[in-house]
């Protein structure tokens, strides 16, 4: 059996957990909040790429993706931000979905899932 780790471990939460060669991450928000859908989306995907480094990943093994958003009318000035950050060889599968968030000045939230190799 594989060790657990967990990374940056709250009260309620920790970023990310690791395990069987699979890194599992917490929603990721932006830390500025005031920021326009491109810019919490850029904050939040590099987030996601520091996680991933810690866990010796990267988004070129992202196995699933699921987009919280606030407002489905942000979707393209998402997209925009995500296609700049994602290769297309290595696009993921991915879901958008529209919902409230923890944060009403949050427009994103984004839990991914990525192989550990």
């Amino acid at each position: 059996m594989t060790e657990l780790e967990r990374v940056n471990v709250e009260k309620r939460l920790s970023d990310m957990a690791v395990y069987n060669g699979v890194a599992y991450l917490a929603g990721q928000v932006p830390d500025d909040p005031s920021l326009d859908i491109q810019g919490q989306t850029r904050q939040v995907l590099s987030k996601v790429d520091q996680l991933l480094a810690t866990a010796g990943s990267g988004k070129a093994c992202i196995l699933m993706v699921h987009i919280y958003l606030a407002n489905m009318k942000e979707f393209e000035g998402m997209n925009k931000a995500w296609d700049t950050w994602v290769a297309v060889a290595d696009a993921p599968p991915r879901v958008a979905i529209e919902t409230r968030l923890a944060n009403p000045d949050y427009k994103i939230e984004v839990v991914v899932t990525a192989a550990v190799p």
